[in-house]
């Protein structure tokens, strides 16, 4: 279709794009203080909805129609990420069969703004025949919704920041960030963990991250030198090894490990420096990470030690044996 729409007023040619930024700022200014209202308006019934929830043996059942249902699909899928079982479930194939899919150990939480979806309330006498547990974010408390809810959650706006008031805007928002706090709420509760996470997400860049081991990141070609060597031939080696550091062993052994931030500290006190032995200027307790370790824990370590090359160390053999170095840039 070209051109406008019918009975839509063309914007004129000239028409500065800030006038639409300031539209955009409203807009944002609008949402953020419907999300403050409704958290200072959160009580008692949030905390009954996260105990029915941590009671449920079996999984939490999410269902909404239109645009309650898109943002219905999110929450459950943030809930499964998240070590909550949950799927959607869309109300009209459930009242078409798909209400096999509930069993009774299940929590429902059904989303409508009004309280009066019909797709959604004409669910409610066999959800109750079940003797489902129901949960409802909604914005009318003197709906039919709420009065067979066990629980209801507030997602109530002053109004929609449509310019009409029509389209669901604010209230999408608000019943996103309604999902977002349960599940926040859920993973502190069940002390869902970093690792939790990983064995959710396998196949993302987070999840690789997090289960992938020091010993697959490392590198084995280490910039080695002796503790008697001098200081411009230890230059050498770490130009060569482009980690901007060398590691001092004797007969096998790690005895240190020098930097060039050591050596950059240490020509403006020393006078011919170049000439000098390298274990002069170097540190003696050098950050070692074992490479059995999760690349995550060293990344916490290097934050905690403000460093960013880890000595990583282990064999079967020999748990203190040097066998690569660890560079994390991101």
């Amino acid at each position: 279709m070209n051109g406008p729409l019918q009975g839509a007023e063309p914007v004129a040619a000239g028409t500065e794009v800030t006038a639409f930024h300031g539209i955009a700022v409203e807009s944002l200014r609008a949402q953020s203080q419907a999300l403050m209202s409704m958290s200072e308006r959160l009580g008692s019934e949030f905390d009954a909805a996260v105990d029915l929830i941590l009671g449920c043996s079996g999984r939490v059942i999410i269902c909404g129609m239109g645009k309650s249902g898109l943002v219905g699909k999110k929450i459950a899928a943030t809930l499964a990420s998240t070590g909550t079982p949950s799927f959607f479930l869309h109300p009209a194939e459930a009242f078409h069969g798909d209400l096999g899919m509930i069993t009774p150990d299940d929590v429902v939480v059904l989303i409508s703004y009004s309280g009066e979806t019909a797709e959604v309330t004409q669910l409610l006498p066999s959800l109750k025949r079940f003797g489902n547990p129901i949960i409802s974010m909604l914005g009318n408390h003197e709906s039919t919704l709420a009065e067979h809810s066990d629980v209801v959650l507030d997602i109530a706006v002053e109004r929609e920041v449509c310019p009409n008031n029509l389209a669901p805007t604010t209230s999408t928002m608000a019943t996103m960030g309604m999902g977002d706090a349960l599940a926040v709420a859920l993973i502190e509760a069940r002390n869902f963990k970093p690792m939790d996470f990983a064995r959710y997400h396998p196949g993302g860049s987070l999840g690789r991250r997090l289960l992938t081991r020091v010993r697959d990141a490392m590198t084995t070609q280490l910039p080695i030198v002796k503790p008697s060597a001098a200081v411009h031939e230890c230059l050498f080696t770490m130009t060569s090894g482009r980690m901007g550091l060398a590691l001092l062993m004797e007969e096998g052994h790690l005895v240190g490990i020098v930097t060039d931030g050591d050596l950059r500290r240490a020509m403006l006190r020393e006078n011919n420096l170049l000439g000098k032995s390298v274990a002069d200027f170097a540190s003696t307790k050098p950050i070692c990470v074992d490479a059995n370790a999760l690349l995550v824990e060293a990344e916490e370590l290097m934050r905690q030690q403000k460093v960013r090359v880890l000595v990583v160390t282990g064999t079967r053999e020999d748990e203190s044996a040097v066998v690569g170095l660890l560079e994390i840039f991101d």
